[in-house]
């Protein structure tokens, strides 16, 4: 019988560890916790679960770098990369114990897997745009992967061929408003603000306009995050303000405020926001038609008609 051990790297999570590790307790054969030196009772928690613990430096621009530390501690011949929001379902368990098996037969060839996640935030499953199925590389053979530790939104990697579960896990994501700032100002943005400094790329002025409104569309419109009530709206939002404050961060950093104000800047601005209002139409409109097909041939005449 194959083996699976558990690699769990977290930060004053007293509040979600404990659940996190019931859920794993049945189906791995050794849990490898990472403690990203937490102030909190984090450690306490997981003494009665495992007594393979490492205690390393909190990196929260690089989370991936202690996830790739608890990869090389493990033993077993697959392992399991979880966070402590994170939870393996009963039907999960099941799929992953057939897969590691050899089951079916062409499970044999795979040297992973991703796992779809239900995204659970501010209380609701968010089943559109890009929180489901929101698959996730996080079963794989021992020495067959690892993260790249570019940035903190990479995904990881493994040498070889790839399936997919088809049993979701359960992500107990964004609880609060505040740990959404809270995390998009301390972690993503500055991630990938870094990254994108290092990449030589530029901005403009216009940016700051074309950035949060294409993010707003896609999740909104494009991925239907709008049949996700107002929950998806305000989700919807936050991706526009996550491309804004990304911009501003780009603009302080590697532009130290310089400015980037155009000749006729206010009517530059207008022109800026009659495009992307145009933008918005279009996708009110499609969203319509695919809403309603029927409605495809009214928004045809009316065209016709100007």
């Amino acid at each position: 019988m194959k083996k699976i051990s558990a690699v769990i790297s977290a930060y004053n999570e007293e509040r979600t560890i404990e659940d996190c590790l019931k859920s794993i307790k049945s189906l791995t054969d050794e849990i490898i916790f990472v403690d990203n030196t937490s102030s909190d009772k984090t450690v306490e928690i997981a003494k009665k679960y495992t007594d393979k613990i490492f205690i390393r430096p909190n990196d929260p621009v690089m989370l991936n770098k202690n996830k790739n530390f608890g990869f090389g501690k493990a033993t077993s011949d697959w392992i399991l990369s979880l966070d402590a929001d994170e939870r393996i379902t009963p039907k999960l368990t099941e799929e992953i114990r057939k897969v590691i098996s050899g089951l079916p037969a062409e499970a044999s060839a795979k040297a992973g897997y991703e796992i779809p996640r239900k995204n659970i935030i501010f209380g609701k499953w968010i089943e559109h745009s890009i929180w489901w199925p929101d698959y996730n590389l996080r079963l794989f053979r021992r020495g067959m992967g690892k993260f790249p530790q570019k940035h903190v939104h990479e995904k990881l990697e493994v040498r070889g061929e790839v399936g997919k579960l088809r049993n979701p896990m359960v992500h107990y994501n964004y609880q609060t408003v505040s740990q959404f700032i809270k995390k998009l100002d301390t972690t993503y943005t500055e991630s990938e603000t870094e990254n994108f400094i290092k990449s030589g790329k530029s901005i403009n002025w216009y940016d700051s306009i074309r950035w949060p409104v294409a993010d707003f569309a896609k999740t909104f419109f494009f991925e239907k995050g709008y049949k996700d009530g107002l929950h998806g709206l305000v989700l919807s939002i936050f991706q526009a303000f996550y491309a804004f404050v990304f911009f501003a961060k780009v603009w302080e950093r590697k532009e130290k405020f310089k400015d980037l104000t155009p000749d006729n800047f206010l009517s530059e601005v207008i022109q800026e926001f009659s495009k992307t209002a145009k933008d918005i139409r279009y996708w009110i409109f499609q969203t319509l038609i695919i809403e309603n097909p029927a409605r495809e041939l009214y928004y045809k005449i009316r065209r016709k008609l100007g």
